[in-house]
């Protein structure tokens, strides 16, 4: 890998977020989170539902103001959302009365460019999600998986730099979920962006992800940061992996940890923690 590619694109120093500060009321979110995120890495952040993994997303996509430390993506302090940045949420958030194409090339509307320009770019996406045939189709008629790869190919239509992810797949049926899994994957190994993947699911982190930030309960913190050892391409076989059984399990003792069962890792699994921000 180029050293450009080791540059920092997300940089998150000391962020925490509280709500209704200074009353009665106040409610800290999130508390001194710091990690980086070069450019190109996929990064997963795991932990239980509630424990503040979306409002740090949205804080890095400039959704959610920080209450204090310091945000800054692709070398600038966030201020404010960025085109160049793509979020997609757990619901496709559709225009139900558009085609799957008209919601794809939606946000190209939004920024005033050219719909020409960008036309077959979004019929290419969604044949390669296996939507060829369904662009005209609106989103009543689809199933929820397929609402999902509109959704996904209306993020990366306008080509951003960063893809902030909000647990894309947790509305989904185990086997819709697998198979938009596998196609994140095959996606992931064309366009290579710099990713933060919200997710509670531990096996969905370790198939997916480059590095995996463990979340407490809030107010939530890293305990951990873990590399994933596996090499791209992936496929969903490397669920039958040891090692890869073995790191879901550790990874399991790190959230349970996070919530005050102490447990003692197990021997044999294979991690390395960058930094922990307690």
């Amino acid at each position: 890998m180029s050293t450009d590619k080791l540059a920092p694109s997300i940089e998150v120093n000391g962020v925490s977020k509280v709500y209704r500060a200074g009353t009665a009321a106040a409610v800290e979110a999130v508390s001194t989170v710091s990690f980086t995120v070069p450019q190109g890495q996929f990064v997963a952040i795991l932990g239980p539902s509630g424990c503040g993994k979306s409002t740090l997303l949205m804080m890095v996509g400039g959704l959610e103001a920080v209450s204090s430390g310091r945000l800054i993506v692709d070398g600038k302090p966030m201020t404010g959302p960025r085109t160049s940045i793509g979020v997609m949420f757990q619901d496709p958030t559709l225009l139900p009365w558009k085609s799957a194409l008209d919601n794809v090339l939606f946000p190209v509307r939004v920024l005033k460019r050219s719909i020409a320009d960008h036309r077959a770019a979004a019929n290419n996406l969604l044949q390669q999600v296996g939507l060829d045939g369904f662009e005209h189709k609106r989103p009543h008629e689809l199933s929820g998986g397929m609402r999902q790869r509109v959704a996904i190919c209306r993020t990366l239509i306008y080509d951003p730099d960063v893809l902030l992810m909000d647990e894309p797949f947790s509305a989904l049926d185990a086997i819709s979920r697998d198979e938009m899994n596998e196609l994140l994957l095959d996606l992931w190994q064309q366009f290579t962006k710099t990713a933060l993947f919200v997710t509670h699911s531990i096996r969905e982190a370790v198939l997916l992800a480059d590095r995996v930030l463990v979340m407490t309960r809030r107010p939530a913190t890293i305990v951990e940061d873990l590399t994933v050892p596996f090499a791209r391409p992936r496929s969903m076989a490397l669920g039958e992996n040891r090692e890869f059984n073995e790191i879901c399990r550790h990874l399991r003792e790190r959230i349970e940890d996070g919530h005050g069962r102490s447990r003692a890792p197990r021997a044999g699994t294979t991690t390395r923690r960058h930094e922990a921000a307690r």
